[in-house]
């Protein structure tokens, strides 16, 4: 006996596929670059996910690098943004302020270094700079030196995060930090005096200690450099 061949599904007996809205395309692509990382969020691997046509996308997002700025911009979200707000002296609530940024990037290496690149300008990202700015407004920070120190502050913080997720990543640099260790330490004073004397001191220090030095440093730079008069 011939098996029958299934009648064709007619259109209208499909369940409908949701709508698409700005917020459902960024949380898919969200979702997309934590389970298969940023290099694949992509329009067309996004479109596929939603079960669309790239062309419905480009009503949304503009391209790729828009839809990477509004990742970044959602993840904004996570920025604990509380010293602003708090007590205590501004210059450390700035730092820890900025240290929670560069986390923000840290749990997402795949963004980190596309977020050099990336310029968000939603409300999360509004909040991030308004907050900075609060701080050193508080810290009496001449307002041409805090508008141009903000953008320094995020963009030391940013190449931080995206120093240490490409380190990471990549095979053996466990092995090349230990030897760059090692030829410090061994260094010959005849030939590099300086490097000698400071010997083990160049790589001291935890991670997270020379942070918050490198955020306090950018800082002090800011209160005490004058912007050029012309």
């Amino acid at each position: 006996m011939t098996p029958r061949t299934p009648a064709p599904r007619s259109r209208r007996e499909r369940p409908a596929k949701p709508a698409l809205t700005y917020e459902g395309i960024v949380a898919t692509a969200v979702r997309l670059m934590e389970t298969e990382g940023l290099q694949r969020v992509t329009m067309r691997r996004l479109a596929q996910e939603l079960d669309t046509g790239p062309a419905s996308l480009y009503v949304y997002v503009a391209n790729t690098a828009e839809l990477h700025a509004a990742i970044l911009e959602e993840l904004l979200g996570a920025v604990d943004l509380s010293p602003a707000a708090g007590e205590g002296d501004w210059r450390e609530r700035l730092a820890r302020l900025l240290g929670s940024y560069t986390h923000v990037l840290f749990a997402h290496p795949s963004l980190a270094h596309s977020a050099l690149v990336t310029r968000p300008s939603g409300p999360n990202y509004l909040a991030l700079v308004e907050a900075v700015l609060s701080l050193l407004h508080k810290g009496r920070v001449p307002d041409g030196q805090a508008a141009w120190g903000v953008d320094v502050l995020l963009q030391v913080a940013t190449a931080n995060a995206a120093e240490h997720s490409t380190r990471d990543r990549t095979a053996g640099a466990e092995a090349e930090y230990h030897s760059l260790v090692a030829a410090l330490r061994e260094a010959s004073p005849d030939t590099h005096p300086r490097i000698a004397a400071l010997g083990g001191d160049l790589t001291s220090g935890t991670p997270e200690q020379r942070l918050a030095w490198i955020f306090r440093m950018v800082i002090n730079g800011t209160v005490t450099t004058p912007r050029p008069t012309r």
